[in-house]
């Protein structure tokens, strides 16, 4: 009860419930007509955003190795880095529609091949540069240089040409695509000055906060900038990111008031955490996933059939509900969900099965030598646990999997996309074009499974052009069974975005498309 209770309350802070409203889901609580009407009075007077302190993070999900380049964000302290300093042309708002943020408007032609945005007058760089087309259109252009090895590139391979037209940034593609301003809202595709193509870590950027400290892996701080273009956005005086990758010292950080918001809680001390009288757990159900990736083409996972039994050979139920507890839903080795509006739900979810396991191995031809799975806590939370039980089950089917611990220092960028069968996650994307053409189409540089198809390329570029809703669905279809049934991605859980917030802040939207309010507390929230 205290959950919904404090959901609505945020409502009503977010203006989104009315007295009336309140009161009648109170009531059907049992809660009193006295004590919720004290519960609106104290939201309601929240509703004004109030100006000033500091917000401290504790967050899992920084190394010694990261960079405030936006092409390289691979985690999730990189990734709120990013929030913290910079815009992109527009935001997925927590509907699921597009919200104009650098670009004031976005208009598609009929035959949706070109699309223009109309930029937003008067912008400021940190560093007093007023942004304009140019700029948009170098960064585009960087991301979507080889050199680069932006974890965007993929997104922008269907790009014919991109153009600067005075206050407008037109962009047209090889083949028309409904869902481009989904794409272009990718994290990574943070404005820079000049593109960011001289020094693309300096973190300038058009955020609601500037640089100050930058030590990767330690802690990040940043000041208020004065002269951000939204007003709306960012109440605090300043924030700072404090990278605590041990979740024992996460959570103990939140609950001694250390830190105002952690990320990751852990689902086995989740429902113990969230009776502390302090601080709200939130629980966002969306389309991240919990994954064990294998690279297609590199042996002895270049064989389908050892792919095929390492996926029967995982009970993904006990996952969800040993390393999840409840927090999250099975996965079906592909990497969408009902959150999708062109989801299939006819296609079968893959049983686990210890007969079919050993009958794949068994015709797969494998030698009997180890299989190495690489994992670390900061692949995802429980990725430990998940892995030891993943080995229990292999072995019942006759599958030798080897378990090797790497150290979460360095794991984004030595272990994972590196090494041929490792644990890791995935935050999901707004729609499927964007999360196929980021993480499966075949010159991807995120592509962590390396399943290069080209018939499944043809049918990602025929969804794009596809104006027909039902027929595109149909090839979406067809895409999620070849990945299902060909691809190196074992999916066995969609987790639940889990966070530990300090009842100090007001303004929480739950928002499913990443974690932390997709990176945008420091805009939204405010100390009560």
């Amino acid at each position: 009860m205290k959950e919904q209770l404090t959901h609505m309350a945020g409502q009503v802070t977010a203006g989104k419930l009315t007295r009336r409203e309140f009161m009648g889901k109170a009531a059907a609580l049992g809660v009193s007509a006295a004590v919720a009407s004290t519960m609106f009075a104290d939201a309601a007077r929240a509703a004004s955003p109030k100006k000033g302190g500091v917000l401290k993070f504790g967050l899992q999900g920084g190394e010694s190795t990261n960079s405030l380049d936006p092409a390289t964000y691979a985690s999730s302290v990189p990734f709120q880095n990013g929030k913290q300093f910079g815009d992109q042309l527009v935001e997925v708002a927590t509907d699921g529609t597009i919200e104009p943020r650098l670009a004031e408007s976005v208009e598609g032609s009929a035959d949706a091949k070109v699309w223009t945005f109309k930029l937003r007058q008067g912008v400021e760089f940190h560093n007093g540069k007023t942004m304009t087309s140019e700029d948009v259109l170098k960064t585009m252009q960087r991301h979507s240089n080889e050199d680069s090895q932006s974890g965007a590139l993929g997104i922008m391979r269907g790009i014919e040409s991109m153009k600067a037209d005075g206050d407008n940034f037109q962009v047209t593609l090889n083949e028309p695509n409904a869902d481009l301003p989904y794409l272009l809202a990718d994290y990574h595709l943070i404005v820079q000055p000049d593109g960011g193509m001289e020094d693309p870590g300096a973190g300038i950027g058009t955020g609601p906060y500037q640089v100050e400290v930058n030590e990767p892996g330690v802690r990040h701080t940043y000041k208020k900038f004065a002269n951000h273009w939204n007003s709306d956005f960012g109440h605090f005086d300043g924030v700072e990111i404090v990278v605590i990758n041990d979740a024992t010292a996460r959570t103990a950080a939140l609950q001694s008031g250390q830190v105002h918001a952690i990320n990751r809680v852990e689902p086995k001390v989740a429902d113990l955490l969230g009776r502390a009288p302090n601080l709200t757990v939130h629980s966002t159900a969306g389309r991240g996933h919990y994954v064990f990736i294998m690279h297609c083409d590199t042996a002895p996972f270049d064989e389908n059939e050892l792919r095929l039994a390492l996926k029967h050979a995982i009970n993904r139920q006990e996952l969800v509900d040993k390393v999840l507890r409840g927090y999250g839903s099975i996965g079906n080795d592909m990497p969408i969900n009902a959150a999708y509006p062109l989801f299939d739900g006819s296609i079968p979810q893959r049983e686990f099965s210890i007969e079919k396991a050993a009958e794949h191995y068994q015709k797969s031809g494998h030698d009997g030598s180890p299989i190495i799975l690489r994992v670390a806590d900061g692949a995802f939370p429980g990725a430990v646990d998940a892995a030891a039980l993943f080995q229990q089950t292999a072995a019942q089917a006759g599958i030798p999997l080897e378990i090797k611990r790497e150290p979460n220092d360095g794991y984004w960028s030595e272990v994972w996309n590196v090494q041929p069968f490792c644990a890791s996650y995935w935050g999901g994307r707004p729609v499927q074009d964007q999360m196929y053409s980021t993480a499966y189409l075949s010159s991807a540089d995120w592509n962590d499974t390396r399943f290069k198809v080209p018939a499944f390329d043809e049918l990602l570029f025929s969804a794009r052009a596809e104006l027909d809703n039902d027929k595109r669905k149909d090839i979406y279809s067809q895409m999620g069974q070849m990945v299902r049934n060909e691809g190196g991605l074992i999916c066995p859980m969609f987790n639940d975005f889990v966070e530990g917030v300090s009842n100090d802040l007001a303004g929480w939207e739950s928002d499913p498309t990443q974690e932390m309010m997709n990176g945008n507390m420091s805009r939204k929230m405010w100390f009560a």
